[in-house]
């Protein structure tokens, strides 16, 4: 966009300079006329009709010169619109800078967070398993404790058999 604008007011700018040379020429051509008018004027025989040839070409270059600065001041709108428009997408390239950075800071923080869950899942999978370890352990020893016991009662009992045969 910037390079299209940016050709188009050169574009512009180069209509502008030849309109500007066209409206130079023009009043030269019309200086010109004027001077040949005068000499003509300096005629007795035809001063009246060199007056109105006069007047004719001055009201001829004097239009074409009002065409030529109509079209200079809308060529320098036009420039000035380009420029505020350029302005514009400048402001909206900074926005977008402004954006993108924002978005990879945010990449950076989601990246981190992810990195944190994947942590918290491992540790939470650890502590499942060990967790699951230690059930095995207790009920491990429950058995043992149980078996244990068993064998207790069975000593105590073998014991007052014992004793009461004596």
């Amino acid at each position: 966009d910037r390079d299209t604008d940016k050709k188009r007011i050169e574009e512009l700018m180069e209509e502008n300079m030849v309109l500007e040379i066209a409206q130079k020429q023009s009043m030269n051509e019309s200086a010109h006329l004027g001077w040949e008018l005068e000499q003509l004027s300096k005629s007795t025989d035809l001063a009246d009709t060199r007056k109105s040839f006069v007047f004719e070409l001055n009201e001829c270059a004097s239009s074409r010169i009002l065409k030529l600065e109509k079209d200079n001041q809308s060529l320098q709108n036009t420039i000035q619109e380009l420029r505020d428009a350029s302005l514009t997408s400048r402001e909206s390239s900074l926005k977008f800078v402004e954006l993108e950075k924002e978005n990879q800071q945010l990449s950076k923080k989601i990246e981190k967070l992810q990195n944190q869950i994947e942590k918290e899942k491992q540790s939470n999978q650890d502590l499942e398993t060990l967790s699951e370890e230690l059930i095995k352990d207790k009920e491990q020893l429950q058995v043992v404790m149980e078996t244990l016991k068993a064998d207790k009662d069975r000593q105590i009992k073998d014991l007052k058999q014992e004793n009461d045969h004596l």
